[in-house]
């Protein structure tokens, strides 16, 4: 009899979880290893954000994965990699807040209306907040239709998080530009499958 473990699902849970818990046993080695350089705070923002803005465009590719691959295995961790997407944006502001602003809603109100990549990054969270709280079988059912029109806030939320990153580098827009182009060909995949 085939283990449990090798049921296609459970495997591709397996994929969805361990992918979530990478960028925390990556920031573990690097603090346990002191190579958070000169800067540790501005390391673990930038890694936590990148990561949580990697995630989500992983969550966004199962929809055309699953019709390449025309299993329903994609779709059915979608919502476990959006949830660890929303933990790892929301570790990457809590940083922000913590050690940069020292949780003074003042400084945070400062930057908001100071940094244009700050609102963008900020206005990014806040679409994803009700995609998280809503996520549960529970709120499906009690959205029906709803539901599925107030998940898509993850699009524009996704583009925030690439534009967000595009602002904030100084000098090499290679990366931004390259999850970016990745958001637009999702996107476009997307409409021609609606076309």
């Amino acid at each position: 009899m085939q283990s449990a473990f090798w049921k296609p699902l459970t495997a591709w849970r397996a994929a969805a979880w361990a992918l979530g818990l990478y960028p925390a046993a990556m920031l573990s080695y690097s603090i346990l290893h002191a190579k958070l350089g000169a800067n540790p705070v501005e390391f673990l923002e930038h890694n936590t954000g990148l990561w949580a803005l990697r995630l989500l465009l992983v969550c966004l590719a199962m929809t055309p994965l699953r019709r390449f691959t025309k299993r329903s295995e994609a779709i059915q961790i979608r919502r476990l990699l959006g949830l660890w997407a929303y933990f790892w944006v929301s570790v990457h502001f809590l940083i922000y807040l913590t050690f940069d602003l020292e949780w003074s809603l003042r400084e945070l109100a400062a930057d908001l209306i100071k940094r244009t990549y700050i609102t963008l990054g900020f206005a990014a969270w806040l679409l994803l907040l009700p995609l998280a709280v809503t996520s549960t079988r529970g709120w499906q059912r009690r959205l029906k239709r709803r539901w599925g029109q107030l998940h898509k806030l993850v699009y524009p939320a996704v583009l925030l998080g690439g534009v967000h990153f595009f602002w904030l580098v100084k000098s090499d827009i290679r990366e931004p530009l390259l999850y970016i182009g990745i958001w637009a060909l999702l996107m476009l995949m997307r409409m021609r499958r609606l076309g």
